[in-house]
Formats: C-alpha cells, sequence, structure tokens
C-alpha cells in the first residue's frame, strides 16, 4: 500500500523542492571554454607530425598550413579557411570542420572518421585515400567528392568511394 503512494509523493516533493529552491542557469561560451591554437593569420605554418588533439582553429587564416601526418584527433576548425593546406596522412577522427574552407587542400591518406564537416567546402581538393567513414558532410559536397573519389586509406584499408557511400 506504502508504494502505492510512494512514487506520486517523491514527484510532489521534487516539484516542492524545485518550486521554492530552483536550479541556477549557468551559460557557457566558446570563450570560456576555448583551447584555440590562436586566433587570425597562421599561413603557411608547419604542424606536421605534431599532436594537436582537441584544440581548437577559430576563424583563422590556415592557407597553405602544413599538417602532413599530424594527430587531428577531435580538433576543431571552426570559420577557418585552409585553402591549398596539406592534411596529407593526417588523423582526424572525431574532429569538427564547421563552415571551413578546404579548397585546393590535400587530404590525401586522411583519416577523416567520425568527423563531422558541415558547411565546410571541398572544392578542388585531393582526396585520394582519404577514409570518411562514418563522417558527417553535407549531400552536395557529398556528391561532388564522389564525382572524384579514388584510392584505397593506407592505415584502415578502406576505399575513399566506399566510405563516402558514393554510388
Amino acid at each position: 500500500m506504502i508504494m502505492r503512494y510512494f512514487q506520486p509523493l517523491a514527484a510532489f516533493l521534487l516539484a516542492l523542492i524545485l518550486l521554492f529552491f530552483p536550479l541556477s542557469a549557468q551559460a557557457a561560451s566558446s570563450s570560456s571554454i576555448s583551447r584555440s591554437v590562436g586566433k587570425g593569420e597562421l599561413t603557411g605554418k608547419d604542424f606536421s607530425n605534431q599532436s594537436l588533439i582537441g584544440q581548437e582553429f577559430t576563424s583563422v587564416n590556415l592557407e597553405q598550413t602544413n599538417f602532413n601526418n599530424a594527430d587531428l584527433r577531435n580538433v576543431v576548425f571552426s570559420s577557418s579557411t585552409l585553402k591549398q593546406a596539406s592534411l596529407h596522412g593526417a588523423d582526424f577522427t572525431s574532429g569538427i570542420a564547421y563552415l571551413s574552407d578546404f579548397t585546393g587542400a590535400d587530404l590525401s591518406d586522411a583519416v577523416l572518421t567520425e568527423a563531422i564537416m558541415l558547411r565546410s567546402r571541398f572544392d578542388e581538393a585531393d582526396i585520394t585515400g582519404a577514409d570518411f567513414t562514418d563522417a558527417v558532410l553535407d549531400g552536395v559536397q557529398i556528391k561532388k567528392l564522389c564525382a572524384r573519389a579514388t584510392g584505397v586509406n593506407s592505415k584502415t584499408g578502406m576505399a575513399t568511394r566506399e566510405s563516402l557511400g558514393c554510388r
């Protein structure tokens, strides 16, 4: 008999507690949690073979920057320009590239598994052997990438066309 009333009574008491002692809301801003490598201009910088796990590049010009064989797992590129950048062999697993421009970038043999790359551009990017398994890209970009997808990733053994879901 007691168990029958326990759940409604507990819910009522919780509602009363929250009514008289509301939880305070706290807003988080990206500036308070940022681990940004830099802002503005990093054109031509050499990050090859470096571990940059979890770093953030927000509104940064990274044109012709060298990320060859870099560990870019969980890295964030937000509103950044990576035109003609080289990410050959880089591991961008679970990374985020939002509103970023990879025009003419070298993504050959890169591992981009589970990366979220929405609203980013890949015009004329070299994707030979890149692995996009479970990556999230805009449909228009997937279609453009499939038109030139070739090769097999040397680390994962995944064919680029298959990883993009090309038909």
